[in-house]
């Protein structure tokens, strides 16, 4: 990880993500989306999570960010039992240890591109002193990690974020989520909209990131092309009702 920074303790067996019988229903469902579902991902770890749509991927990368809570079963992320917190303290431990990338990627139009990537040091202390503790400022580091995911801050200029490629939102998302050195990259689909070619050159650059910094990083996709650049695949289906 990055010179300075300092993740949070771990849960249970030294994992990052502990979940154990975990169990989510949508109010007024006829039936769980996720059922007795059991993960763990140690730190340092890259896991692409495959299924097809509509199985509760996306449902499980909600849960683990802390922004639904499980309806039974136990969940540990960054130390926390999730169990245990309301919803505002689930919401800070996202804030300072967990970043995401959401499939649509969710950057605000109305901030410039630099801004997009310092929003997580608005809200989170945490990050701001792991970030304080390398001695970069906040710009210049935000500048590096665009520049590890390929794209240069200063040929960008002062584009609207609106008016970047689908490819260059995708970095600006990512250079997001992992200023301020978060313990856990949670991703949603992020190649979806990407041609073969620039689908690798992100998942180099998303990777090389995640690495240097030693974050975990969870994957969520249906496609099995992703498959050489972790560590590991798990299927949802395999991952209800029995222990990885």
């Amino acid at each position: 990880m990055g010179a300075g920074a300092q993740h949070p303790s771990e849960g249970p067996g030294g994992a990052l993500v502990h979940c154990e019988s975990l169990s989510f229903r949508w109010p007024g469902a006829p039936a769980p989306t996720l059922k007795a579902l059991s993960l763990r991902l140690q730190p340092g770890e890259a896991v692409l999570l495959r299924g097809e749509s509509g199985q509760g991927k996306s449902t499980l990368l909600s849960l683990l960010a802390g922004i639904l809570a499980p309806s039974s079963g136990a969940l540990t992320v960054a130390g926390q039992d999730f169990h245990a917190l309301n919803q505002r303290q689930r919401d800070r431990v996202r804030g300072a240890n967990i970043g995401v990338v959401f499939q649509q990627f969710n950057l605000l139009p109305f901030l410039s591109i630099l801004d997009n990537i310092l929003l997580p040091l608005r809200f989170s202390p945490e990050r701001r002193a792991r970030l304080a503790g390398t001695g970069k400022p906040p710009e210049v580091a935000a500048e590096e990690l665009l520049s590890t995911l390929g794209l240069s801050l200063k040929a960008l200029g002062s584009r609207a974020v609106g008016a970047l490629s689908v490819g260059q939102q995708q970095r600006v998302a990512v250079a997001r989520a992992l200023l301020g050195s978060p313990s856990l990259i949670l991703t949603d689909e992020p190649t979806s909209a990407l041609d073969p070619k620039n689908r690798d050159a992100f998942l180099r650059a998303l990777k090389d990131a995640q690495a240097a910094q030693g974050a975990a990083l969870l994957c969520v996709s249906h496609d099995p092309a992703l498959e050489p650049y972790f560590d590991r695949t798990v299927t949802l289906d395999a991952l209800q009702g029995v222990t990885p």
